[in-house]
């Protein structure tokens, strides 16, 4: 589903949530605010937790930044590096499961650091992403979490990438590249599969995000949410969600989930 003006999530109906099993989510700048889990986003995971809802975090954000808040979130489950990698909890233990096998990832890493080295040498005033050493499938330039790139070089950055034969992304703060098939959408068929033993469909959950790269969810998912800071990208989309929030970023988010609740209360019987 594709949409160009947005409705307000407020309008969300209780028929609307009639069979939902959870919540999709983008992280940066959709549950988080200044880089940081809010109190109010943390407690509207908890409290969909609560209601029965399953919440999967989908992001590019890398293995090894999402694994303390895979142990600590209430949530079922992150994919990090936009799909390769599942993080989740089994008992008191943190399971990671790969999307590509460990023959392929070990090929990869040499071609990821040379492409790594042409951005840098290439692109000038380009860096990598501080948390590049938690990275495994992919490679991330800084474009506005601590370095700040035009839309220019933004631009050139992706165009690299792609004449490499990678897939490339702009969440809100990075550049993404990687060699696979996979994306945040067969991330999310895998963790639904892999943890649920059922089909991903669409009519069964909501996708919440906030920038460029959450354009393949939007399209997909009917109760698809952008939260209000989404606005910032507006030239650059050509699909938008169906819903918007009135709040950015974590209180965005939290108003997905208010809303959300009080919609399914007002389901008959």
């Amino acid at each position: 589903m594709s949409v160009t003006s947005p409705r307000p999530w407020a309008e969300l109906g209780a028929d609307a949530t009639t069979r939902l099993l959870g919540v999709l989510t983008d992280i940066d700048d959709t549950l988080t605010t200044d880089g940081a889990i809010t109190p109010d986003a943390l407690t509207a995971l908890a409290q969909l937790k609560a209601a029965g809802l399953h919440v999967i975090a989908i992001t590019g954000r890398p293995m090894g930044w999402s694994e303390p808040f895979a142990r600590a979130w209430p949530i079922d489950a992150i994919v990090a590096e936009n799909g390769a990698v599942a993080l989740f909890r089994e008992g008191d233990a943190l399971r990671v499961e790969y999307a590509q096998d460990e023959a392929t990832r070990t090929r990869n890493a040499r071609r990821l650091r040379e492409v790594a080295a042409r951005v840098l040498r290439e692109v000038p005033g380009t860096t990598l992403a501080q948390d590049s050493a938690g990275r495994v499938t992919d490679i991330a330039v800084d474009h506005s979490e601590f370095t700040q790139l035009s839309p220019a070089q933004i631009d050139a950055v992706v165009a690299l990438m792609r004449r490499e034969g990678m897939n490339a992304t702009v969440s809100s703060i990075h550049v993404n590249g990687w060699f696979g098939e996979h994306t945040k959408l067969s991330g999310a068929q895998w963790i639904v599969q892999r943890l649920l033993g059922r089909t991903l469909r669409v009519d069964d959950w909501v996708y919440v995000g906030d920038s460029t790269n959450d354009q393949l969810m939007f399209g997909h998912f009917p109760l698809s949410v952008g939260v209000a800071n989404l606005m910032a990208f507006a030239d650059a989309l050509t699909v938008w969600p169906s819903y918007i929030t009135q709040a950015a970023r974590g209180a965005g988010f939290a108003e997905v989930s208010r809303h959300l609740l009080r919609a399914r209360e007002r389901q008959p019987g």
